[in-house]
């Protein structure tokens, strides 16, 4: 069963040492990296949302989830959204439904609306990766038009 959890003092290294496949590093940065992320976001105004994904008791896989700031080039759809800024699963535990099942709760979570009211989620992502394309296409997310940073964005209304 996945969960999200915080990332606290007892799992965070466990969290750290998480990686993606070789061919995949070019998508994502590292989740200390996010991590580090997140604490700048959120000194600066922005509210985000550091998670670990776990399939049972093991950890698997990070998400970093925003609102409001995000400290990159925000597009249009940005103001008052939720964004999927980073999801991965390590890759010793990829193709065995993790991210659908992950993506499935991280979308419930957001739905609480834990910072507050949104009417969008979106996920920028790069045109190459095509299996991040399928997997939130399949959740209804759809592209707007807008690149930033050389990602596509996508947007699943709320």
């Amino acid at each position: 069963m996945i969960t999200l959890r915080k990332i606290t003092l007892d799992n965070r290294r466990s969290i750290f040492n998480l990686e993606v496949s070789e061919e995949q590093r070019q998508y994502v940065a590292s989740n200390l990296s996010s991590v580090a992320s997140c604490y700048v976001l959120a000194t600066n105004g922005g509210s985000p949302f550091p998670l670990a994904i776990y399939a049972d008791e093991q950890p698997v896989g990070f998400v970093m989830i925003t609102y409001g700031i995000t400290g990159y080039d925000l597009p249009v759809i940005a103001d008052n959204s939720y964004c999927i800024l980073r999801l991965m699963i390590d890759k010793q535990y990829q193709s065995m439904c993790y991210g659908r099942e992950a993506l499935k709760k991280i979308l419930e979570f957001i739905r609480t609306f834990p910072a507050g009211p949104a009417r969008y989620c979106w996920i920028p992502y790069s045109p190459d990766n095509l299996a991040a394309k399928k997997l939130y296409e399949s959740f209804g997310f759809h592209e707007n038009g807008e690149v930033c940073h050389d990602e596509l964005i996508t947007v699943l209304d709320l």
